[in-house]
């Protein structure tokens, strides 16, 4: 692998501030961009660029100028809107998955059909281009029933409907936004939900560490739900062959769907599972790394994070993953009213430095002595220690600590692995 390596970070958010964190630590590399970043990567770093993430063409005059070895792109727009294909009809490098396999997020609709093409498990589901159809094949699911709109919705695009009233009029207001052409239903799965995250490679991957996340907004899973509250790794409630159950009949048939398929896959694939009664069933596919999931992934690596997405996209031999025996655990601290109507303005100030504490920036402007909130989830706090308790029981001290109004966090983010809430 070369060495002194300027790379490009496409977004804006904490999952951005992680992976540009994680590349700056390798040897190889000699600077990050961010695009358009945010203000608290200064603290690491990482230089802002302000260039707009939907902007292609400043994206890719930018890499030309700066001779970036390669661009990894963190947020799901911009593959769904076609960046990879774009910088590849300049000879570009770029980490992530070309327009039509970003459709494996893009659509619900889509991802479902390849699950049942290629025999990955998955829930039972039909898809309605109209509320009356939908509201019409209710009493076929049952409830709760789940509801998702078809497209990209930001995490926030699933309802989990508990009666037939609101069943009745979540598919209504679905229909009735804007662009809106098509709903899934699904069955209702119960069991634990895990996130595993593969570096694909046409048919060939790489796993990441295993991570759970939190999605629901408040404690006890409740309220609605969010692109994620926090989240933690490792995940020690899942045994050793069940996680092997998830590799066999979730990873392994969609890696080949995706070499069989044609897909010529480089980049991140989120597989979202739920472990039922009856084995692993697959939930969603995402297209690139999680958020909140990448912040504590990330950290449990041993080996190069650069050298490993360097090898995927040079399509040379990918090095094995080694993992990290510590435990990271991390919370988002939020804006009151996220996720439907968040506040901005809140002022954070300078949070103060502490051994063990990682503070990772997603929605915040202004200088970093003196940041202020910008609405949705404003950031995480992580702990690093010797087990998921000690970090869980560190992260919480600290947030304790701190008096920044019109905010707020789950105090429960890692109690189903060591029972504890705060």
């Amino acid at each position: 692998m070369k060495d002194k390596l300027k790379i490009l970070v496409v977004g804006s958010g904490g999952r951005e501030f992680a992976v540009a964190r994680a590349l700056k630590k390798s040897p190889h590399v000699a600077e990050v961009f961010c695009a358009p970043g945010n203000s608290g990567m200064a603290a690491i770093g990482v230089k802002a660029t302000g260039i707009a993430e939907d902007d292609f063409k400043a994206l890719k005059d930018f890499a030309i100028k700066e001779d970036i070895a390669w661009t990894f792109v963190g947020p799901e727009d911009a593959l769904v809107a076609g960046i990879v294909d774009y910088f590849h009809a300049f000879d570009l490098k770029i980490f992530g998955p070309n327009a039509r396999a970003a459709q494996l997020e893009g659509s619900k609709d889509y991802a479902l059909q390849f699950m049942e093409k290629y025999q990955v498990p998955h829930p039972r589901y039909e898809t309605f281009q109209s509320a009356e159809t939908a509201i019409s094949a209710l009493p076929d699911f049952g409830l709760p029933v789940v509801l998702k709109e078809d497209g990209l919705a930001g995490g926030k695009g699933v309802v989990i409907a508990e009666d037939q009233e609101t069943a009745e009029s979540t598919l209504t207001e679905m229909f009735a936004k804007e662009g809106q052409k098509q709903v899934v239903l699904e069955e209702f799965l119960t069991g634990p939900e895990y996130s595993v995250f593969a570096v694909m490679q046409g048919g060939n991957y790489r796993l990441l560490p295993l991570a759970q996340d939190h999605k629901r907004a408040y404690d006890g899973d409740k309220g609605p739900n969010t692109g994620g509250m926090g989240s933690y790794s490792p995940v020690p409630q899942l045994s050793q062959a069940e996680y092997q159950e998830i590799v066999d009949q979730l990873v392994e048939p969609t890696a080949k769907g995706l070499l069989a398929g044609g897909y010529d896959y480089h980049g991140v694939l989120y597989l979202g599972l739920m472990m039922t009664k009856q084995g692993p069933k697959m939930i969603e596919y995402n297209v690139r790394l999680g958020d909140p999931e990448t912040e504590v992934v990330l950290p449990r690596l041993k080996s190069d994070f650069a050298e490993l997405v360097a090898a995927c996209v040079n399509d040379e031999e990918m090095p094995a993953v080694e993992e990290k025996a510590e435990a990271v655990l991390g919370v988002i601290l939020a804006a009151e009213g996220y996720p439907k109507k968040p506040l901005k303005g809140q002022k954070l100030g300078q949070l103060p430095a502490e051994d063990g504490i990682f503070v990772d920036c997603a929605n915040v402007t202004g200088p970093a002595a003196d940041l202020a909130g910008s609405g949705g989830r404003i950031l995480m706090v992580r702990a690093e220690a010797a087990d998921l308790k000690e970090a869980q029981e560190h992260v919480y001290a600290y947030l304790a600590k701190l008096d920044i109004p019109q905010t707020f966090y789950r105090r429960d983010i890692g109690y189903r692995a060591t029972g504890k809430r705060f």
